[in-house]
């Protein structure tokens, strides 16, 4: 009998989550191959919902996926820990030392072999090397971020029912992060008002949000028509949207513009820009883009090793480069979930993965949203502020959950979910 082959798929995001658990129900279950997912964290979030768990409005108790019970369902491994090295001539990689929350050393360096490996470690904002953005800005690149910045908003919220002040929010980047999180803080706000009265005998205090975007326009991914309602959506909720405003220093009070003015904030987001994890200059010397993303070919493998292949944010075709989304990542999956068998099994190339784009969508809360397709055609706003595109949003994460889940486990997780919309608070408030 032949031996197993060995894949590593590095990082559980959307992208790396769906191909571990496809070539899971093939490969591993016919045990033709041991497929083990390694991750930092113990579980996977939908990264297009972080900034709802950043403002509270979802509770990411009832959002996360357990790689752990993932795994033991559909016939991979799981281990925690970070790929710090790649050695290509031994076909080793090299995890970094796993330490418990309090520092405590938990698993030693440890070394895995592979026939193939699979990078999908996702993506992070981009500082640009802007002066005091790391040492006084907040990020939701992940959910610990996301967490981290919940419950900063939620104290500062505190102490400003305590001393009626106002609490001053300013986001970097007007993209669809930056500008669906301006959003969802106001409706973190607006639900809490009613209990807020009770609880504190006074109105929640005024929040005041300040999107900063360096380009012309919000949104720019989407059409002007799009960007130009979402703009006008949030200034009617009070977001000060400023255009044109590019950052050069950041500090502790808030951001110094190129122009010289500058933005007061209390809390201070970076959600400009994208690039790949840091991490991807130790993999074994692969070619990098300018934003650190590992260059491949259109079939996905390595331009420099063709027994490594990377998806998703991480990783750049210079033929066509394509867009960080969940789409993509999603699709790039599917791809080589399909092809990596024959691959491995009978020495098939893998073809190139064509993307083909479905559109995209954004939504402000309940407030608003727009779906804008391939051919320029929009659909959302109106009279019913875009009931149609946000509804699209929410389906969109529940089609990833049947995907992960199955049909039966998926139903029944978005059942416990809307138990939950009536036995919990609608926002987080501890």
């Amino acid at each position: 009998m032949a031996p197993r082959s060995e894949i590593l798929i590095v990082g559980g995001g959307v992208a790396g989550l769906a191909l571990a658990t496809r070539l899971g129900k093939t490969l591993g279950r016919q045990g033709k191959a041991r497929i083990t997912l390694i991750d930092k964290s113990f579980s996977h979030v939908w990264k297009p919902m972080l900034h709802c768990f950043a403002a509270g409005t979802v509770l990411n108790e009832n959002d996360r996926i357990s790689f752990i019970s993932q795994a033991s369902q559909h016939h991979f491994e799981f281990w925690p820990g970070e790929v710090i090295s790649v050695d290509r001539a031994k076909r080793e990689v090299v995890l970094s030392p796993f330490h418990a929350s309090d520092g405590t050393k938990v698993l030693e360096s440890r070394t895995m072999t592979y026939d193939a490996i699979v990078l999908a470690v996702g993506s992070c904002a981009n500082d640009f090397g802007t002066p005091g953005v790391t040492e006084h800005c907040l990020f939701i690149d992940n959910l610990v971020e996301a967490n981290a910045f919940n419950e900063k908003f939620r104290m500062e919220i505190l102490k400003s029912f305590a001393n009626s002040s106002k609490l001053d929010i300013a986001i970097v980047g007007g993209g669809a992060t930056g500008t669906q999180l301006a959003a969802e803080l106001h409706k973190s706000l607006e639900i809490v008002d009613p209990v807020s009265l009770h609880a504190f005998g006074k109105a929640p205090p005024k929040l005041s949000v300040t999107l900063l975007q360096s380009g012309p326009r919000i949104l720019p991914a989407f059409p002007e028509s799009v960007s130009a309602a979402a703009q006008q959506e949030l200034e009617r909720l009070g977001v000060n949207v400023r255009t044109s405003a590019r950052v050069a220093a950041a500090d502790a009070t808030g951001f110094t513009l190129k122009d010289g003015s500058h933005v007061s904030a209390t809390l201070r987001v970076w959600a400009a820009g994208v690039k790949a994890p840091e991490v991807t200059k130790a993999y074994g010397g692969l070619s990098l883009s300018r934003s650190g993303q590992i260059v491949v070919n259109p079939n996905l493998s390595s331009v420099d090793d063709d027994r490594i292949f990377a998806m998703g944010d991480c990783s750049f075709i210079a033929e066509e480069p394509l867009p960080a989304t969940a789409q993509v990542a999603r699709q790039q999956a599917c791809h080589l979930a399909t092809h990596l068998p024959a691959w491995l099994e009978q020495g098939k190339p893998v073809p190139s993965c064509i993307f083909h784009n479905k559109g995209a969508i954004v939504a402000l809360g309940n407030y608003n949203g727009w779906a804008a397709f391939p051919g320029g055609r929009v659909v959302g706003g109106g009279l019913l502020h875009g009931l149609s595109a946000r509804m699209g949003h929410i389906m969109l994460y529940r089609r990833h959950q049947m995907e992960l889940f199955g049909v039966f486990r998926g139903m029944a997780s978005i059942f416990a979910d809307w138990v939950e919309t009536i036995i919990r608070p609608p926002v987080r408030l501890d």
